[in-house]
């Protein structure tokens, strides 16, 4: 099992983001000095609400060289946001600079508000995303490009900035419903789990990723990634008590943001921490949280476990001791798996 972290870069509107950006170094250090393998964190544009957030690409270079020897990678971009040639070159030379231990993340998104400011219209976002990647291989194979699209026009161009790992860095597709799980199974290298869904529709959802594969020829992937937000301390109530408040803020943005309406199933986040909870949070001390994990592995083959453990307002005393356990206690046993 390897195990990374998942730096959520989102801070209260009141937070000095230089100070914030210090702690999210300090976050990288204990990472790194605590032997965990890589290094994540995401994306948003304009973001609402009582929140606000670095950028991911500058963000992710400058953790780079905090980071070791540590995979780092984007978790994820939101692709169709962006020109592909922006996107192909970006990530080639996010690569380059990861000495080519890099992951591409790659997301549809969801919110309305940065659709519009990228004149990203309804009914197109899709197909926007799909045309996009393959521009993205196209380009970083170094082959002549052609290309007359509604958002981008290719007249016998080359990519001459390659990435290090060949054809490309894996690609990782996050999806949320079933419909974006069937497309990550045919378009991706693998699928990148939510933390937002319940562990039954992950589940549940894994049986459709494994039908799609099939369908398309490929094999089940040799790498599966989860984001999982966890939080450790000396039992499940102190847990509660310590990280508590700042998840269920997060998830009260998250449904403010319409988040929940992406989700299956009729998941909704508008409800109370104590259900939210359940099936979908891992609290408690290292063995509790090892044993909420252990479905994951058993029964999904998740084999490599992105923790989140820290999230808007949260001191970074509180995040690093949570960190500190899972280095201490849980990242050892994970080790076993």
């Amino acid at each position: 099992m390897k195990v990374g972290v998942f730096l959520t870069n989102q801070q209260h509107l009141d937070r000095d983001m230089v100070v914030a950006l210090d702690e999210q170094i300090a976050m990288v250090h204990a990472a790194r000095d605590g032997g965990w393998d890589s290094l994540f964190s995401g994306q948003h544009y304009l973001n609402e609400g009582n929140n606000k957030q670095l950028q991911i690409v500058p963000f992710l270079a400058r953790l780079m060289p905090e980071a070791g020897d540590m995979q780092t990678g984007l978790g994820v971009l939101l692709v169709n946001l962006h020109n592909p040639v922006y996107v192909a070159e970006t990530v080639a030379t996010l690569d380059i600079i990861a000495r080519g231990n890099f992951v591409f993340g790659a997301g549809l998104g969801y919110r309305d508000v940065e659709f519009d400011a990228f004149d990203v219209p309804r009914g197109t976002r899709v197909a926007r995303f799909v045309e996009y990647l393959e521009l993205c291989r196209m380009l970083w194979s170094g082959v002549e490009v052609t290309h007359h699209g509604d958002t981008c026009r290719l007249d016998g161009v080359r990519m001459n900035i390659r990435p290090v790992q060949q054809p490309h860095p894996p690609i990782w597709i996050a999806a949320n419903n079933d419909k974006a799980v069937r497309r990550a199974a045919r378009i991706g290298d693998t699928w990148f789990a939510n933390p937002h869904a319940t562990l039954t529709t992950i589940e549940r959802q894994m049986a459709i990723y494994r039908d799609e594969l099939a369908l398309a020829g490929k094999s089940f992937p040799g790498e599966l990634p989860i984001i999982k937000e966890i939080f450790c301390a000396k039992d499940r109530a102190t847990a509660l008590a310590m990280a508590g408040p700042y998840l269920s803020e997060k998830y009260r943005a998250y449904a403010a943001w319409g988040q929940d309406q992406a989700m299956p199933d009729g998941e909704s986040f508008d409800q109370d921490f104590e259900d939210l909870l359940v099936g979908r949070f891992v609290m408690g001390s290292p063995e509790q949280c090892f044993e909420q994990l252990r479905p994951y592995w058993e029964r999904l083959g998740v084999n490599h476990l992105i923790v989140r453990t820290h999230w808007a307002g949260m001191p970074l005393d509180t995040a690093l001791h949570s960190m500190d356990l899972i280095s201490r206690e849980l990242l050892p046993a994970l080790r076993e798996v």
